[in-house]
């Protein structure tokens, strides 16, 4: 008898397993359901639809020359029997099957399975306040959404816009919006945008993003929309705010319902428990994609991390051990990246206040350079931050943020945690160099040595959110600019000391020997040369700004 396998959601995870199975059992029976139109979407380019970067509708659903994957796709290429339309309404896990409805039809229908994969997705979070069924309040989750965003756009240009939510759904629409011509606000519940950063460098992308003539609220809460039938309004905790069309982007949560009522077990974060395997509690149906669990890979805890990378992975791991094989699908670092405006933002594992919750004692640098060669014209300016264990060493974690090609030092940052690399072993990985793609020195590279420094006790930092706190203070301490006259004219900090580096060891004597003396340049480097001149020549307290002027987040003097 062929095995029987019904795969439940056909956006990312479930074609992927259901295409898989075909491949390693051509014998099998695969169906699979889909509750919407279309399947095997590429739903993380949906913003860039809106945009119209990406220009037609059928180019998020084709394959890489042009073949839209369709049902008719399926059925032809990978004798898979795709039901669109259709909601899976029951599992009925005692006589191994599904009960089933098109959309319309007047009954419902059963189908058997010997295998299960549930890739039913994420649905998006709409805030529990008066009035968010009012028209004009859209999600972009679904090429429907995406569609309905575009039509609104296409009939009232010069509007407002507010985005509810400073998430990756949120940051990669705003943009989408702004390229469009809306006037756009962000309004976001928690201290800073971007959870997947640490405070400092999602401030910078904030500061971008507000360049770019986009307001941001963060701190702030809505409480309710206003409107007769569409929306007019956002009322929120600081005041009300116009809009003729509000995008939320607070993010997800993963769709376990028809699990749930199954009697599957869910896990911690609110998806679905499953093994390494990606078996649920039920051994004969998997799991795969935005409904699923995943572990931590450096804290070994559930975790929540909807990405389509990671369906995509899951969905072959779980295709794999449908077909009778033992593969595993080890966790995550919650690798990301994303586009703001001209600025990659990306990220892997822990950051700073994550490690601090999962118990480590982290040292952290701030590493600002160019991505290439700084000579070469192509060079443009990346932000590194890493999270370091300082009893082991260890990598734990990397951000990135600027122009410059940051996604490249987050994976070889996510290899390197992923083999447990000490920064150490990091400074001497052997990558690729030539002047158009990278310094001689990796960026990452560099900031594996600062971080190096500083468990050394070579280097002492301080974060700028400790300068300014002194400076708010008004603490007695000096702040030592170390940069050039034509630097420090263009634009300097409150309250700093100018000395610039080529003449520093013939002043000495201009600086206090009983006061902490915290060093800075553009990128802190040579705010180290300072700080290593001045703890040679016998001063006793020392310190360097992590990050230098480049990633300084609060206002700055210039002219």
């Amino acid at each position: 008898m062929p095995l029987k396998v019904v795969v439940i959601g056909g956006v990312a995870a479930g074609p992927k397993a259901a295409a898989k199975i075909m491949r390693l059992d051509p014998t099998a029976e695969v169906t699979l359901l889909e509750k919407g139109q279309f399947i095997s979407f590429a739903g993380c380019g949906l913003p860039y639809y809106v945009s119209g970067v990406v220009k037609e509708q059928k180019d998020l659903m084709s394959t890489p020359i042009g073949v839209r994957r369709d049902p008719a796709f399926f059925q032809k290429v990978k004798n898979v029997k795709v039901l669109t339309e259709t909601e899976a309404l029951e599992i009925d896990r005692a006589r191994k099957r599904i009960r089933a409805r098109r959309n319309g039809a007047a009954e419902d229908f059963w189908l058997d399975y010997d295998k299960l994969v549930l890739a039913t997705g994420a649905r998006p979070v709409i805030p529990p306040v008066p009035n968010a069924t009012l028209a004009n309040i859209l999600t972009l989750h679904s090429v429907a959404d995406a569609d309905a965003i575009k039509a609104r756009l296409a009939r009232n240009h010069g509007r407002d816009v507010v985005m509810i939510g400073g998430g990756l759904i949120g940051v990669e629409t705003v943009e989408a919006l702004v390229q469009c011509g809306c006037r756009v606000t962000v309004v976001e519940r928690l201290p800073q945008i971007l959870r997947m950063l640490d405070w400092e460098m999602a401030r910078l992308v904030e500061q971008h993003m507000e360049a770019h003539g986009v307001q941001v609220m963060t701190h702030t809460e809505v409480q309710a929309f206003e409107g007769p039938g569409q929306v007019t309004g956002v009322v929120t905790n600081r005041g009300r705010l116009p809009a003729d069309l509000v995008v939320l982007g607070i993010g997800v949560k993963p769709n376990v319902e028809l699990a749930r009522q199954a009697g599957l077990e869910i896990g911690p974060t609110g998806a679905l428990r499953v093994d390494a395997g990606l078996r649920t509690s039920d051994p004969d149906i998997y799991a795969a994609g935005d409904c699923a669990e995943s572990t931590d890979l450096i804290t070994r805890q559930p975790c929540y991390v909807p990405m389509g990378s990671t369906a995509n992975k899951q969905g072959r791991v779980a295709a794999i051990n449908v077909c009778g094989g033992e593969d595993r699908f080890p966790g995550v670092l919650g690798s990301t990246v994303c586009q703001v405006f001209d600025f990659c933002v990306a990220r892997t594992g822990l950051t700073e206040a994550a490690a601090r919750q999962s118990g480590y004692a982290p040292v952290t640098v701030l590493v600002p350079d160019a991505d290439r060669a700084h000579y070469m014209p192509t060079a443009r300016p990346v932000i590194l931050k890493l999270v370091v264990d300082e009893r082991t060493r260890k990598l734990l974690g990397a951000q990135a943020v600027g122009p410059g090609a940051g996604d490249k030092r987050m994976d070889v940052a996510a290899m390197a945690i992923t083999a447990g690399m000490t920064v150490d072993q990091l400074s001497k990985v052997d990558l690729c160099y030539a002047p158009p793609y990278s310094p001689a020195l990796d960026n990452l590279i560099l900031a594996a040595n600062v971080a190096r420094n500083k468990l050394d006790g070579l280097l002492h930092g301080l974060t700028a959110s400790e300068v300014q706190q002194r400076l708010e203070a008004r603490a007695d301490f000096v702040l030592l600019d170390v940069r050039s006259p034509a630097e420090h004219q263009q634009e300097r900090l409150p309250g700093s000391t100018f000395i610039p580096l080529g003449t520093l060891r013939a002043r000495l004597d201009e600086l206090p020997r009983d006061k902490e003396i915290v060093t800075f340049c553009k990128a802190s480097l040579r705010g180290y040369e300072a700080a290593r001149i001045l703890q040679g020549a016998g001063f006793p307290n020392v310190r360097v700004m992590d990050g230098g002027l480049a990633a300084w987040p609060f206002a700055k003097l210039s002219g």
